[in-house]
């Protein structure tokens, strides 16, 4: 017989299983207003059966221990060489000389995760997880260790007991190094591809936040805990409500751990009104924020289930049905740094929460063993807490190490054939090419979901189909014009946060456009996930994301008339120094090298690759099969001599390729037959530094074919020369017979001949270099008046008459 809820609530507050679990545990104690939202969960979620009620408190109970012991693992991963499953107290030996850890976020994020587990259990659903502050990352090893959610890697060596318990305590920060030079141990101080079910470093904070509305597909969940210090950083985050929707996203639930503190200071929320300010913020910028208890992990479950129930329910309407942008939920879990140990609410919480080493003191050794015992869970305790987290096999779910966003696999998209240009007197813009076959690829792929990052100008970038395919993402869009509720185009004024929506949506198709020299800001969130994919290569789990392009263009030499603010090279310069197999860096000169290019990108999985594309018109280079070699191998010659040349001319960039060529015809009509030959991807040819990178680069054999030894060379560059020559060390045979140009920091409000000119990159300036470079007489290539020009006595525009 069904009875009101309120009397059921009334029936729930007298179960055995209720008082122990609202009794709370050690340092953990519940709220009136977290009891009375777990009353109100279990009420709505066991059908009136008390059976299931107690089963549900059970658990609750058993996360309140598991929260328990993960703090004290915490603090002996900081401080100690070894636990002790008895609750002894350690000794002085049993301490590590050089502590380390940032240890009081870490304890602040304990409950957090073992309520995210709680979570899963309470509804049978493993949910995915994201740390925006990686630095927290003992917290998540310790309680995967304590329920054996281990990647294959930890379960060898951090097995629960006190043997394994004891490994993982003597690995954390224990700098240990295999002789090949990789990390000895799987555990690191941050978020890493050993860490079960990581998916994100989380050193650079900042960048969860702009990236968690665009990871989870609809059907999925997301659990996202913040850091209030990394609420200074990227303020992208600010506007997940303008791209989430109900028709293509997944279930967000974003959970700010609100400690107040930074490394030494305060936070910016805490300065200006701590909680308060921060849920008026939070509403401003169109969530619904609420407050949760911070130390316990029955709210963080409350707040998981009751975000995702919300957003769910909108799910079952249509976009149009719903005014946009809808409220995101959003916790606020307000908690001291540190909670649970000695130093809690200090300075000191931040890294090493004691006053001094317990190895060398007395009074510090008192005071940890002191704080643990506050924290030990007893072996009989624990055991039935173990029991009650394996439960997976049971659910019929997968552990949380496999969440859906940790598992993905994407299939190689199907590749349309492009319309390429074979018109050779054709000047095509290589941005509109690629504009075209993007739209065809979006067509093919109906099933992948699309972002497109644009921080601005994707008209102005030639991208004007993809553009009125996609259109902008807006919540209120203006009639007639290119913005819809579902558009696929993440538009704002903000790199960090439009880079953000590619790079989330690693379950789709997506691509990123901006000026060369604004992408820069991008550099940190793109070498995060640089380094985190190249990290599972090296652990032999290949990802399986596709590969996500960044074309580079409005680049430096054709965006002169902007001032030099806008001509800057540097993104492709530091995304060559990354690992060649993971961070690409390809010049295409012309649109069916751009398009070829793109292919060579989507092909790939677990890649980023920065393009640099022209978007004005260009000269016809490349037949198909011949865009299709020079982008695989790397490099392809343009102009080959019958006999072997006295020089060679090296193009890296569209309009180096243009001025390499006409200094080519000069020295053609002057009897000096040159090479020429046009590099796509530097990196291909570059000297490798590791395995993964030598089977990336090609062999000798292909090389000397290219680059043939003995010849003297002129290389030109898109970018700064210095940088280049280190790519390029292999064919490098010294400053005899290399020369180098490129751009050379100078530029202002110039045109493209002005910029080339400025940099010393025009023809007549290869020419020169060319002519000297072979022993010729330079007088014999280049007329007076352009002699003058290139040697700063004349005027340019007897260069370009």
């Amino acid at each position: 017989m069904s009875i009101s809820k309120g009397a059921w609530i009334d029936t729930l507050e007298h179960l055995p299983s209720y008082a122990s679990w609202s009794a709370g545990y050690g340092v953990i104690r519940h709220t009136e207003q977290t009891r009375r939202r777990v009353l109100e969960l279990v009420a709505g979620r066991t059908g009136q059966s008390e059976a299931k009620a107690e089963e549900m408190f059970a658990i609750l109970a058993a996360a309140d221990r598991l929260a328990s012991a993960g703090m004290w693992l915490v603090v002996h991963m900081t401080y100690a060489n070894r636990v002790d499953l008895s609750g002894a107290p350690l000794q002085a030996d049993d301490f590590k000389p050089d502590p380390q850890g940032h240890t009081g976020g870490a304890l602040n994020i304990v409950p957090a995760y073992a309520g995210y587990l709680a979570a899963n259990i309470l509804t049978g659903t493993t949910r995915s997880w994201l740390m925006g502050q990686g630095h927290c990352v003992a917290a998540i090893e310790a309680l995967n260790a304590l329920v054996d959610n281990l990647s294959a890697e930890q379960r060898l060596r951090y097995a629960f007991g006190e043997e394994g318990l004891s490994q993982l305590a003597r690995d954390f920060y224990s700098y240990a190094i295999h002789p090949d030079g990789t990390p000895g141990v799987p555990l690191g101080s941050h978020v890493n591809v050993h860490t079960a079910g990581g998916i994100s470093e989380g050193g650079y904070l900042g960048f969860a936040e702009v990236q968690y509305a665009h990871m989870p597909l609809r059907g999925e969940s997301l659990a996202v805990f913040l850091s209030d210090g990394a609420f200074e950083e990227q303020r992208g985050s600010d506007w997940s409500p303008r791209w989430w929707r109900a028709s293509d996203s997944g279930a967000i639930m974003p959970i700010m751990v609100l400690n107040g503190r930074r490394i030494d200071q305060r936070t910016s929320i805490a300065q200006k009104g701590g909680t308060q300010w921060l849920l008026r913020h939070l509403e401003l910028n169109g969530f619904d924020p609420f407050e949760i208890d911070g130390h316990d992990p029955a709210a963080y479950a409350w707040a998981i289930i009751d975000m995702e129930d919300r957003l769910t329910a909108l799910q079952a309407k249509a976009d149009d049905e719903l005014d946009y942008p809808v409220r995101i939920p959003h916790a606020i879990a307000k908690c001291i740094k540190g909670f649970g140990f000695p130093g809690a609410g200090t300075n000191r919480a931040h890294n090493l929460p004691l006053e001094d080493n317990p190895r060398n003191d007395d009074a510090a050794r008192d005071e940890f063993n002191q704080g643990a015992v506050r924290l030990f869970v007893p072996p009989g305790e624990l055991d039935e807490v173990r029991r009650r987290f394996s439960c997976h096999q049971e659910q019929g779910r997968v552990r949380e190490a496999h969440h859906p966003l940790a598992e993905r696999n994407i299939d190689t998209p199907v590749l349309p054939t492009p319309s390429w240009n074979v018109d050779e007197k054709a000047m095509v813009s290589p941005m509109q090419a690629i504009d075209a076959y993007f739209v065809d690829m979006i067509d093919a792929n109906p099933r992948l979901r699309v972002r497109v990052g644009n921080p601005d100008e994707l008209s102005s970038n030639r991208m004007d189909a993809t553009l009125a395919r996609l259109k902008h993402r807006a919540s209120n869009p203006e009639p007639g014009g290119s913005e819809a509720v579902d558009g696929a185009v993440i538009t704002a004024l903000n790199e960090e946060a439009v880079i953000g929506a590619a790079l989330g949506n690693k379950a789709g198709l997506n691509l990123a456009v901006s000026y060369e020299a604004f992408a820069v800001k991008m550099l940190g969130a793109l070498r995060q996930d640089i380094l985190f994919a190249r990290h599972q290569r090296q652990a032999g789990r290949d990802p399986r994301w596709l590969g996500v392009p960044l074309l580079l263009t409005s680049h430096t030499w054709e965006n002169g008339k902007n001032e030099q603010s806008h001509q800057d090279p540097t993104l492709c310069e530091a995304l060559l120094g990354e690992m060649s197999d993971t961070s690409r860096v390809l010049f295409p000169v012309d649109a069916n090298s751009a398009v070829a290019a793109l292919q060579e990108v989507y092909r790939s999985h677990g890649v980023i690759a920065a393009l640099v594309v022209p978007k004005q018109p260009v000269p016809h280079c490349f037949g198909p099969d011949q865009a299709f070699a020079a982008c695989r191998t790397g490099a392809a010659h343009l102009r080959t001599p019958s006999a072997r040349p006295p020089v060679q001319l090296v193009a890296v960039g569209a309009y180096q390729l243009r001025e390499s060529m006409r200094a080519a015809r000069r020295l053609a009509e002057r009897g000096c037959e040159a090479l020429v030959t046009c590099i796509i991807e530097p990196g291909r040819l570059r000297m490798p530094r590791d395995e993964l990178e030598a089977r990336f680069v090609i062999p000798d054999a292909a090389l000397a074919e290219l680059f043939p030894a003995d010849l003297p060379r002129v290389l030109v560059s898109h970018s700064r020369p210095e940088p280049l020559l280190g790519v390029l060390r292999r064919l490098d045979e010294g400053p005899r017979r290399l020369r180098a140009l490129g751009y050379i920091n100078r530029g202002g409000t110039l045109d493209v001949d002005g910029m080339l000119f400025a940099n010393r990159c025009t023809w007549a300036h290869i020419a020169l270099a060319a002519a000297e470079m072979s022993g010729g007489d330079v007088q014999d290539f280049l007329t007076e008046n352009e002699l003058n020009a290139v040697r700063s006595r004349g005027r340019s525009e007897d260069l370009y008459c």
